[in-house]
């Protein structure tokens, strides 16, 4: 018989790489977005859940806008903190295995170090507080979880930054880029992929995935334009020439501690998998 899958955030940038690939899979695949299952009722999400009783519960529902959070903390909590404990209280009835896309940014990026799962959390803003606030929600009430923290995602669904970088290079010759913020990019199919090795498994706990390796936006522009062959200028610039309302952390390499020595597969270089999605996009 096979496996249920309920998705949360369905029609969102991993939502939709997530049910297709579980589709294609085999699982019996639900997925929902805000207009069928708001996560913030609670009482419908328990509804919902009751009632198709999934095996798995993969929630990647989440208020994402960085900047707009800090306008709109209440918003941010209610969606990200309580979202997330309904979907985890209505999981753990069902006794489903839950799944919580979590990000970079519970972390303050001030050292010098990639962050490994066991590496003390100190987010700097409203969105990064929040998504923690729901891991929180997710250790405290749910018994069978994988959280995972992810980072600078980009695929072939949504808004991101290689479309952005596609379009803008198609429209000018001249770019800067913020040179001075680290992390690893994360294509949507790789982390989707992931994922599904990790819902296979008892192996609950904390992951950090994203395509190994790491980069300045600066350095990721440049790779973006050299790889789709788009001639443009690409200078770099500081955080300080780009200020936006909400504090972003230097610093948010990853370290994949967790898939290493749980034995998951190795993710691939961010490079790799750049080039992959651009053929194929």
């Amino acid at each position: 018989m096979s496996q249920k899958v309920l998705i949360t955030g369905a029609n969102g940038q991993l939502g939709k790489e997530l049910v297709e690939l579980f589709t294609a899979k085999g699982f019996e695949v639900y997925g929902f977005g805000r207009d069928k299952m708001d996560i913030t009722n609670q009482a419908q999400v328990q509804e919902v859940i009751s009632t198709l009783k999934p095996n798995v519960v993969l929630h990647s529902a989440a208020h994402t806008q960085v900047d707009l959070a800090e306008s709109e903390p209440d918003q941010a909590f209610l969606i990200n903190a309580y979202g997330t404990r309904n979907v985890a209280v209505a999981a753990e009835a069902v006794g489903a295995k839950l799944v919580y896309v979590s990000t970079d940014y519970v972390f303050d990026g001030t050292t010098d170090e990639p962050y490994n799962e066991f590496s003390p959390t100190s987010p700097l803003g409203v969105y990064g507080k929040s998504k923690l606030a729901g891991e929180q929600f997710v250790r405290d009430l749910h018994s069978k979880f994988f959280i995972v923290r992810t980072s600078w995602v980009y695929g072939k669904h949504g808004a991101n930054f290689v479309k952005t970088m596609l379009k803008l290079g198609k429209e000018r010759k001249e770019l800067s880029v913020v040179a001075d913020q680290r992390g690893c990019p994360t294509y949507t199919l790789d982390l989707a992929h992931a994922i599904l090795e990790l819902v296979d498994t008892q192996k609950y706990g904390v992951y950090h995935i994203s395509n190994s390796g790491s980069c300045s936006w600066y350095d990721f522009a440049k790779a973006i334009f050299a790889e789709a062959d788009i001639d443009v200028n690409v200078t770099p610039c500081t955080t300080v020439d780009f200020p936006r309302p909400a504090a972003r952390p230097a610093n948010s390499v990853f370290e994949h501690m967790a898939l290493r020595i749980n034995y998951f597969s190795p993710i691939r270089n961010w490079k790799e998998a750049l080039a992959s999605f651009l053929r194929d996009c």
